[in-house]
């Protein structure tokens, strides 16, 4: 039995090994990138036991992919010969988000389809985490996506929904919004960033973004605010968190660390202040590395961090902080 199930695309990843626009970068650093990835990591280094359903190519990054998983002691990544493993460009720089390009199209990923092998590992999951991205990606994908919390609803398992938009994988925004909207009513637990709030219900604020989701049957929304920390809705209360501030080195995979922060508490009991603090605290950690996961924490290290309030790492806390308004925002 798992703690958790997530799925996905895990792709490699070549970060540019200096500054610059991509067209003019000469060399790279190869590493792994995913959303669904950086959260099944990021739950599994605090700690829980962690299933990933996905599949790679039989080439050199899906071979990384599955000894990286193996070292992190998630279990469930397949290979399929028949595909490659997608893989992305990242740019580096000196503040902000970098650009990232994607070459994804017929991967391994997006052939993977819906089988009673994962029926069973999500019946007997606790939990079961969704983003928007998978089923995004193909008919299969959003076919194994829509399954996949079918099951989790059969077997009692709670689910979170983190919409990750990325509008250049759906034909239309008008589609985006119809399938993630119906993913949210599907969740108990919705993430989503502000302006992902804004695109998906046209409201912008916390408060109208935790309605509309509440409204679709959700029982916890939080609303990521980035400089501003995160809010907590449900039916009944409503608790805010603020940010933590750290010397941010990378902001993507911020909004992944959030999210396995929130799940892990809520997997260990806690209430919604010691959640969304959890939440908080993971999210401004992963940021203070390059590579999505690589600032991910253990659970000693995330304990020891939050004695300290995050500030040992930290050099400048006001610019810190506010690069992280554009990865939680988005």
């Amino acid at each position: 039995m798992s703690d958790v199930v997530t799925f996905g695309e895990v792709m490699a990843m070549f970060v540019a090994a200096e500054v610059g626009s991509l067209p003019e970068v000469d060399r790279y650093t190869a590493r792994l990138a995913g959303a669904e990835m950086n959260v099944a990591v990021g739950l599994s280094r605090l700690g829980h036991r962690v299933r990933y359903l996905g599949a790679v190519g039989d080439d050199p990054f899906g071979a990384r992919a599955q000894r990286v998983f193996a070292a992190e002691g998630i279990g469930g990544l397949t290979t399929d010969p028949s595909a490659p493993t997608g893989f992305q460009l990242k740019s580096r720089v000196r503040a902000g988000d970098p650009e990232v390009v994607y070459f994804r199209r017929g991967s391994a990923a997006s052939r993977h389809r819906w089988s009673a092998a994962a029926e069973a590992v999500v019946g007997a999951a606790r939990h079961l985490h969704v983003t928007g991205i998978f089923p995004a990606l193909s008919e299969e994908t959003r076919r194994f996506t829509f399954e996949a919390v079918a099951a989790a609803r059969r077997c009692g398992a709670t689910v979170s929904f983190d919409p990750n938009l990325r509008p250049a994988l759906w034909p239309d925004r008008a589609e985006m919004r119809a399938v993630l909207t119906e993913l949210a009513a599907l969740a108990d637990w919705v993430l989503p960033g502000l302006a992902e709030g804004k695109a998906l219900f046209g409201d912008a604020t916390p408060e109208g973004v935790a309605a509309r989701c509440l409204d679709l049957g959700a029982s916890t929304v939080v609303v990521k605010l980035g400089a501003d920390g995160a809010s907590l809705h449900t039916g009944e209360t409503t608790c805010h968190a603020t940010a933590f501030p750290v010397e941010v080195v990378d902001t993507v995979g911020a909004g992944d660390g959030f999210a396995a922060g929130f799940i892990s508490a809520r997997l260990d009991g806690e209430n919604d202040e010691a959640a969304l603090r959890r939440a908080c605290a993971v999210g401004a950690l992963a940021t203070t590395s390059e590579g999505d996961m690589d600032g991910l924490p253990t659970r000693k290290t995330l304990e020891e961090s939050l004695q300290g309030e995050l500030r040992s790492g930290a050099g400048g806390g006001t610019s810190a902080t506010s690069s992280l308004r554009d990865r939680f925002l988005t």
